[in-house]
């Protein structure tokens, strides 16, 4: 069989694949493009990824909602797809029409995770529109971005962004698209969009260089506003973020996901959520109820979203709903955490988020929970029925000794000893610094010593029954922390990364890359990518507490 021959037949299984998942969904939304607004949503990861994120799922039921628009849905291919996409010369295409991404007026992704910032790159090839934002022209999509990424640091996607949405969706997408509706041509909306609050366009800004890399001014062109202010809604029970459709095709299986307050309390030093969604918003009880209500209507598996959901004031009383089946995120060590985990009865897993091993290290952290806290939470939810207790811990973090690691596995035997029921695993995840956080300017631990620190670990509780260790790929976390910190020149790597060259992550210019990035130590005195970015909170009131975590 010739190329010409088996073509259609590869082809043919890509548009398979792509039925066969929609036949799981429910709530899908199929509308006649003729006449609207066509928008292509593109989380850039795998189906079961990107149909887990609440932020991705609000987006399409919102923007769906309105009359004058589609909103189709796209993905990063799965690994063997990817091949018949290459064989077969298929361009990249939506789920629910199939139509390939120059069709659609707008390409809007939808980014939660620097790791992913390749696979943008490598979507945009797949659907042969040209790469930068330089060499498009009226006849392409305009391509924007949104989500967590946009607004705290933008510039490593600058080349690639058309335009970037500066915080949270809600209070921008209506403005946006009043915009493109007043200007279709392409020049004519993005310099009417300057006049908006919180969008960024690249193009409209240079930035100079010193010699050792260094920023030593950012120009704005043609009126673009020099600052840049997060855009925040003051209330989310007026928010549309909500699932639109369930499927058992990915991890929380049939599970509607709602909100049920954004933004933390405890401003953890460490925690970007915890400085970049504040301040702390609470969903209005009824509210929530009623959206819990409208969700029974396609499963009973409710997924409740928040970063401290034991903050939430009403969380006990919407557990105790009859009729639903709850899963909630991560609960602070505490007694009304252990409370609702036991209204979590028949659950396989609950996790909650110790972070360090010894007090005077989440005294650095500021994490403000004592051992005490955590071995009462986690004595309470082994004894009640819960077949996992998940504990998520970083290593290489500010100040963190020997001894921190070894107060690792001293807290880990100890629950152990306190509770023989269940099972009891360890996320260990690498520590790094993220913008508008204290730690912006703090460097990561070098390679050689997160090796020896996870290796202590699971030593150390290798003979504890029960107990599982899991960390993530060090490389991983250097490459994350280069593409939160990186400026406009870190775009190149992100090209050779999407355009599959084996050695970006291995020479020398990698190398540079993160000793001039993630592991030189900053000052308050440096101009970082992102300053130009007003989230709410003084860089110099960010260094007062990077100065006392590192005073302890």
């Amino acid at each position: 069989m010739n190329e010409t021959e088996c073509g259609p037949v590869m082809k043919r299984k890509l548009i398979d694949k792509v039925n066969y998942l929609i036949s799981k969904e429910k709530g899908t939304i199929f509308k006649d493009p003729g006449g609207r607004i066509n928008i292509a949503l593109v989380y850039p990861n795998r189906y079961s990824v990107g149909m887990s994120s609440l932020g991705f799922q609000g987006i399409y039921g919102f923007l769906n909602s309105m009359q004058d628009v589609v909103c189709e849905r796209v993905f990063l291919p799965d690994e063997d797809d990817l091949e018949e996409y290459a064989r077969t010369h298929t361009r990249l295409f939506s789920l629910e029409s199939k139509r390939t991404l120059d069709a659609f007026d707008i390409i809007a992704f939808s980014v939660s995770f620097e790791n992913d910032y390749p696979n943008i790159v490598q979507i945009l090839k797949l659907a042969k529109i040209p790469v930068k934002s330089a060499e498009r022209d009226a006849s392409d999509p305009l391509v924007i971005m949104g989500g967590v990424c946009a607004f705290y640091n933008p510039e490593p996607l600058a080349e690639f962004m058309d335009v970037s949405f500066t915080g949270e969706a809600e209070e921008m997408i209506v403005e946006f698209l009043s915009a493109y509706r007043s200007h279709r041509g392409k020049t004519e909306l993005i310099e009417s969009l300057l006049r908006h609050q919180g969008i960024y366009v690249p193009a409209y800004y240079s930035v100079d260089y010193d010699g050792s890399g260094n920023i030593m001014q950012r120009q704005a062109k043609n009126n673009a506003p020099s600052v840049i202010r997060k855009q925040t809604i003051p209330d989310i029970s007026k928010s549309f973020m909500k699932s639109a459709i369930t499927t058992p095709e990915i991890e929380f299986s049939d599970m509607y996901l709602l909100e049920a307050m954004r933004g933390c309390p405890w401003s953890c030093r460490f925690c970007l959520a915890g400085q970049i969604y504040n301040p702390p918003r609470k969903k209005d009880f009824n509210v929530l109820k009623a959206e819990i209500g409208e969700a029974l209507s396609m499963t009973r598996r409710v997924g409740l979203i928040g970063p401290s959901l034991s903050d939430y004031p009403h969380a006990e009383e919407i557990l105790m709903m009859e009729g639903v089946d709850f899963s909630i995120t991560s609960l602070r060590a505490s007694i009304k955490s252990a409370r609702i985990a036991a209204l979590m009865k028949g659950h396989k897993s609950v996790s909650i988020a110790p972070e360090a091993g010894t007090e005077r290290l989440r005294t650095v952290i500021n994490k403000k929970i004592t051992e005490e806290d955590i071995l009462d939470t986690a004595q309470r939810i082994l004894n009640g029925d819960i077949e996992t207790l998940r504990l998520y811990f970083m290593v290489g973090l500010p100040t963190e000794t020997m001894e921190d690691i070894d107060g690792i596995i001293d807290l880990v035997k100890k629950v152990r000893a306190n509770s023989r029921k269940g099972y009891i695993t360890l996320s260990i995840s690498t520590f790094v610094p993220k913008p508008f956080t204290p730690f912006q300017w703090h460097p990561m631990a070098p390679l050689k010593e997160v090796k020896t620190r996870l290796k202590m670990i699971k030593k150390g509780l290798l003979a504890a029954k029960g107990v599982r260790v899991f960390h993530d790929v060090p490389k991983y976390a250097y490459m994350q922390g280069l593409f939160a910190l990186g400026n406009r020149s870190v775009g190149a790597l992100i090209e050779r990364i999407a355009s599959g060259d084996a050695l970006a992550l291995k020479d020398r210019s990698f190398e540079r890359d993160l000793d001039f990035y993630v592991f030189r130590k900053k000052d308050i005195a440096e101009n970082l990518p992102w300053d130009f970015i007003d989230a709410g909170i003084s860089k110099e009131k960010l260094w007062q507490e990077y100065q006392k975590a590192i005073e302890g």
